[in-house]
């Protein structure tokens, strides 16, 4: 048990999915596992361990935004001994081949800062995925016929920005979409020695402004679930 998780010990499986809702974290435990069981309620984030295909896996959710992310990725990694995580979530496309419901690989993940920042001065550390993560869910999509994308994403500090120039700047370079944790994820996955790796949906769109109506979200959702499963261990 720790600050944040009340899982006893042995209730966190080595593979985690974390995302950012808890109740997604319980929609998936629910329909993607069997013998579910709720290990984690602690400040109402949630988190469920399980099986899929004989495989134990933990689905907590993390909150939104980078210092909630890390709390439970370093808490998970050092006091439960998870060894994979691996990012579930939506996000907003910043390029016109993009589309509503595609899912996108995040090879890598660029910030303005993180919750790391201070532990390299001044060094601009990239985070990158696990390519082993990576490329068993590139081909989980290509098989579930998903239309996906894989490179750079970028992980905001705020939801409400006021930068146009920023997202200009940002889609001149072809970042591929935004979010907000997975830059910090794939920081303190290294830090430890783990695998990391985002796979997310396109829920709206920052160009077109189109955005996945509520109904719609939880199949393509489930698309994105079960590639992070199948890169973790198809």
């Amino acid at each position: 048990m720790t600050i944040h998780i009340g899982a006893k010990p042995g209730e966190i499986a080595k593979t985690v999915l974390m995302p950012g809702d808890p109740y997604r974290a319980k929609w998936a435990a629910e329909t993607f596992l069997d013998d579910v069981k709720l290990v984690n309620e602690v400040r109402g984030m949630l988190g469920f361990t399980g099986t899929w295909k004989g495989h134990r896996v933990t689905i907590q959710g993390s909150g939104m935004g980078m210092p909630s992310l890390s709390i439970y990725a370093n808490e998970l990694i050092r006091d439960y001994g998870a060894k994979t995580l691996i990012r579930i979530g939506s996000c907003g496309a910043m390029q016109d081949h993009v589309g509503i419901r595609d899912v996108i690989l995040a090879m890598s993940a660029s910030s303005i800062s993180t919750p790391s920042l201070g532990f390299f001065k001044e060094v601009n550390y990239a985070p990158t995925a696990d390519f082993r993560l990576l490329m068993k869910a590139y081909r989980a999509a290509e098989e579930k016929g998903v239309t996906t994308h894989t490179g750079n994403i970028y992980s905001a500090d705020v939801f409400y920005a006021e930068r146009p120039d920023l997202d200009e700047m940002m889609e001149r370079h072809g970042v591929l979409a935004v979010e907000m944790e997975a830059a910090e994820l794939y920081t303190v996955a290294a830090r430890h020695g783990c695998r990391a790796l985002a796979v997310l949906t396109v829920s709206d769109h920052l160009k077109t402004k189109e955005a996945l109506p509520s109904e719609e979200r939880e199949q393509s959702f489930g698309d994105m679930v079960e590639i992070a499963l199948e890169a973790a261990f198809g």
